[in-house]
């Protein structure tokens, strides 16, 4: 059974979605882990990490938190294991993740160090693990050539395997292999693949910040699935409000204290994607309905409109598995732009 690590330098390469890309490109039975949890979720009165079940939901894999993921707080893990205790306990997980099937995919923490104070950074659980390490990086050619660069000349791999490097979210794919194929050489540092910038990999779904604000979800949930374009902040008068230009797409999330009917009103009839509902109050009976109707989730969050605003702001496009569009278009990155062959079993 073949063994692959990805990891980033970095925070937000996109690691988990071009792990996706890849899995469902390559057609292989997979198994996957995320031994260190740092996004971390609580669905179905279980603690997951957030990569792991987007993971589990776009390859429909057994969803089982446990058998993926040691812990998410380094802290305590510290007290729990020491590094023999965590080997073996890594150990165990791939074992049975790996049961059965013809690749293992296991993913780093936010980036190569996190972790490392609990014996669970990337490059460790590669080592562990005996698993090839695909690095991923993103941006712009030169950022990316920084952190390639850094991780060629200053980690320490040890006896790790370096498989090669994914490039995502470029501007221009092919610019890049030209460009900086010579020196990837050089550094013996194998191109797997150049993936460009996808816009609508970069939107957020309305369901997904839902679990992001911890919001409830009281009227419109068949409308979950849609993606934000923009956010106004409802704080003005409804009559101010649709003078604005931001106020006229109908693709747009409206934040507003729940008491604002009139605000409310005026976003379902202008149209808009959903409406966070601040200061958890609850808008009118008729309110609900016609949200219910025109399937608009209304989404009820604790904070004051300020404080959504700001989570709202900070939220990043991350994969959740709900959105089959998402799942296929990662699908069809890797086909386009990742050397799939390189990951087959048969492979060397």
């Amino acid at each position: 059974m073949r063994r692959v690590l990805f990891a980033s330098v970095r925070p937000s390469a996109g690691k988990t979605g071009v792990l996706v890309g890849v899995a469902r490109a390559l057609g292989e039975s997979a198994g996957y882990l995320k031994p260190l949890g740092d996004r971390l979720l609580y669905r179905r009165k279980r603690l997951w990490d957030l990569d792991a079940s987007a993971v589990t939901k776009a390859l429909g894999m057994e969803a089982d938190p446990e058998a993926m993921t040691i812990g998410f707080d380094p802290s305590k893990l510290h007290y729990m294991y020491d590094a023999a205790a965590t080997a073996e306990r890594l150990s165990d997980l791939a074992a049975r993740a790996g049961a059965g099937v013809d690749i293992l995919f296991a993913e780093g923490g936010r980036d190569l160090l996190y972790g490392a104070s609990v014996h669970l950074d990337a490059l460790t659980v590669a080592e562990q693990l005996d698993a090839e390490l695909v690095l991923v990086a993103s941006g712009d050619g030169e950022s990316i050539m920084d952190d390639v660069t850094f991780f060629s000349r200053r980690v320490n791999t040890g006896d790790v395997r370096i498989k090669g490097l994914i490039a995502n979210r470029l501007p221009d794919g092919d610019e890049f292999r030209t460009t900086h194929a010579r020196t990837l050489d050089q550094m013996e540092v194998r191109l797997l693949g150049a993936i460009p910038y996808e816009a609508s990999l970069e939107r957020l779904s309305v369901g997904y910040l839902a679990e992001h604000l911890f919001a409830k979800v009281i009227a419109g949930e068949q409308g979950l699935d849609q993606t934000v374009g923009t956010v106004v902040v409802g704080a003005m008068s409804a009559h101010e409000v649709l003078r604005l230009p931001a106020f006229r797409p109908s693709n747009k999330l409206v934040i507003t204290s729940g008491d604002r009917s009139d605000m409310i009103l005026a976003a379902l009839e202008s149209g808009c994607v959903g409406i966070v509902l601040s200061n958890d109050i609850v808008p009118p009976p008729n309110i609900l309905s016609r949200a219910s109707v025109e399937n608009v989730p209304l989404l009820l969050a604790p904070q004051d409109t300020f404080k959504v605003a700001e989570r709202v702001d900070a939220a990043e496009p991350l994969l959740t598995g709900d959105d089959p569009k998402t799942v296929d278009a990662w699908q069809r990155l890797a086909e386009t732009h990742v050397d799939i062959d390189a990951f087959r079993p048969s492979a060397g």
